[in-house]
């Protein structure tokens, strides 16, 4: 159980971290070499790259937050789940 929530606090981090990262794009002129902004790009680039390289060119727009925005869910859902 404990490692249960463990993982579901993760990914919750994860989730706000995406989140920032994903409100920072709107802004161009963010300064990327900024260390907390690094740390985003850091922690959250691992997990869209593979996503995006799988998905077909979105033209301007990056969908792969949004794909990993929904498999954060089902993992949640499924750690919920199997808590009860």
């Amino acid at each position: 159980m404990v490692i249960l929530n463990i993982i579901d606090l993760l990914l919750q981090l994860f989730r706000l971290a995406l989140l920032a990262r994903i409100i920072l794009s709107w802004f161009p002129n963010v300064d990327r070499r900024n260390p907390i902004i690094q740390f985003l790009y850091d922690i959250t680039e691992p997990v869209l790259r593979p996503v995006r390289e799988m998905l077909p060119p979105g033209g301007m727009f990056d969908f792969s937050p949004l794909i990993v925005f929904v498999i954060i869910q089902v993992i949640s859902t499924v750690l919920h789940s199997v808590r009860f």
